[in-house]
């Protein structure tokens, strides 16, 4: 099905960010054809296994309240990517290179063909974690109803009309992610939202994980963006 929407773009020329979601990313917002906006946070991660049953009784109580105190969704999105470690390689090599000691030269190239055979016998996986906050205006209960549903109904025109009614949305947003960062660290985790380049390449990983691979994504300060 995706390389019969790619043909069908590539036909009448439409562009493949048309069968996307996302209208627009800006001042760390993304922005949804819908009108509605998000916030990505990227959240580290603890190892719940080696705690103690009354730590791991304690961080289940405070993911509980943390979930209790929210009156939006959220979306946990768990990335597995494969470890990309050819700087390290890189770096390896150099020092194998410029190592004047004859001992420690031999311990360097041993060391890198070990990690060598160990990448190659089994892809090693990392993951990342991240939280996705919504902000849609029909579910901010401080607005009245019609005002709720006049933004619904017309979202991409008052965002394209009205920056001023974009910057007090996005201020909200950022008040939750605020909210939901401190309701991470009761449980342990740091949280960190996503500015505007690391949202690009995150969508652009997703969007291209094979691609992303073996082909690194130009400075994002360089790219000219649809509608800028």
């Amino acid at each position: 099905m995706e390389k019969s929407i790619a043909k069908k773009s590539l036909k009448k020329g439409v562009p493949v960010q048309h069968y996307l979601d996302i209208a627009e990313i800006k001042e760390d917002t993304v922005i949804l054809k819908d009108g509605t906006l998000r916030a990505v946070l990227a959240v580290s991660s603890l190892n719940f296994a080696l705690k103690s049953e009354n730590e791991q009784n304690a961080l289940i109580s405070a993911y509980a309240q943390f979930l209790n105190a929210l009156d939006y969704p959220l979306q946990i999105v768990i990335q597995s990517r494969k470890l990309n470690i050819d700087d390290y390689l890189a770096r390896l090599k150099q020092a194998e290179k410029n190592q004047s000691n004859e001992l420690l030269r031999i311990q360097i190239t041993d060391y890198l063909s070990f990690i060598k055979e160990l990448v190659e016998l089994g892809e090693i996986m990392t993951k990342r974690f991240f939280l996705v906050i919504p902000y849609s205006p029909v579910s901010d209960k401080r607005k009245g109803f019609w005002t709720r549903l006049g933004e619904v109904l017309r979202p991409l025109t008052a965002l394209s009309l009205s920056s001023e009614r974009f910057e007090r949305q996005r201020v909200e947003l950022t008040r939750r992610a605020g909210h939901a960062q401190s309701g991470l660290s009761g449980i342990g985790l740091a949280a960190r939202m996503l500015d505007t380049p690391a949202l690009i390449e995150l969508y652009y990983r997703v969007y291209n994980p094979d691609l992303a691979e073996i082909q690194t994504l130009q400075d994002v300060t360089k790219l000219q963006l649809e509608g800028v």
